[in-house]
């Protein structure tokens, strides 16, 4: 057989050997952030509950919910806390006008207790966070009166607005610190929605570990701070650990979504990555330097 027939067959047979490494699916990081359980970079990474909420796209990790999108700053995997922007959040720099925050009702995060709101610019008449009517009734046996009196239901004993208020962009609108209503996140509700147009606030702010000694706002953290649980009873799943340990990428696979541990070599497997490792090692070092010598010694049998 001469060498231009045999060529082709050559071709097949080395194309049959399998590929030493594959890609691995699951990505360490998007951008500048770490991603560790229970983020994935996509679809199959991480934990499928958190996946409809936290995305990898061109390198910007993002938080979504009905809301908008919003930027995620930093993860504090320690304490289970993500930091997001809003950029449409009023600051010290500037305001703007924004619709609110909201989360989803079957999202896997709650707002941090450091998490702190402040609306700006509350029509404060009949904004329904703002006022309310109280009525003191008094029996004095013949007659009933009714007091009604208006009063703040946000916190103005802090001195968050003041502070607020002595920002360029804020001041020179000429607000009266009246219209600022500060408030916990818990005071959302049990939806945990802040619709600005219902309370007609028309901005926001938001800022996380506030320290009362701090008395320039330019140098608060504003964004917001959520706290996120594994499941309902807040394990880390010891599968998971020890497939970070032999540094591969906790995933889920199947219509069960069943647990996966994505590899570095793009083997996946139900436990960890310590066979692959090995497994891949001794094909690199051992079955594979046969097969190419033994594919060259054909075609020199040819010759």
């Amino acid at each position: 057989m001469e060498l231009p027939h045999f060529v082709p067959l050559l071709s097949i047979f080395l194309l049959l050997i399998p590929p030493l490494t594959c890609a691995q699916v699951c990505q360490r990081n998007c951008g500048k952030e770490y991603l560790k359980y229970p983020f994935g970079s996509g679809p199959g990474c991480g934990n499928p509950l958190f996946q409809p909420h936290i995305s990898c796209s061109q390198q910007k990790l993002t938080f979504t919910t009905h809301t908008g999108s919003y930027l995620v700053t930093s993860i504090d995997y320690s304490n289970q806390v993500i930091y997001i922007s809003d950029p449409t959040m009023s600051t010290c720099s500037c305001t703007l006008p924004s619709k609110g925050f909201g989360l989803d009702w079957n999202a896997p995060f709650t707002f941090h207790d450091s998490t702190i709101f402040a609306l700006v610019d509350c029509s404060i008449n009949s904004s329904s966070i703002c006022t309310t009517q109280s009525y003191d009734d008094i029996d004095d046996g013949n007659n009933k009166n009714s007091n009604s009196n208006s009063k703040l239901l946000c916190d103005q004993s802090t001195p968050i607005c003041s502070l607020l208020y002595s920002c360029k962009p804020i001041s020179t609108i000429n607000l009266p610190i009246s219209t600022c209503c500060v408030y916990e996140p818990v005071n959302l509700g049990p939806s945990f929605e802040m619709d600005l147009q219902k309370l007609q606030c028309p901005s926001y702010t938001g800022f996380y570990n506030f320290d009362e000694g701090e008395s320039d706002p330019e140098k608060w953290n504003y964004g917001i701070a959520l706290k996120y649980k594994f499941s309902v009873t807040d394990d880390y799943p010891n599968s998971c650990a020890a497939c970070e340990k032999s540094y591969g990428v906790c995933g889920y696979n199947g219509a069960y979504n069943s647990f996966i541990c994505n590899c570095p070599n793009g083997i996946n497997t139900t436990t960890d990555c310590y066979f692959t490792s090995s497994y891949n090692n001794a094909f690199r070092n051992g079955i594979a330097w046969l097969i190419y010598p033994m594919a060259w010694s054909v075609v020199w049998f040819f010759l």
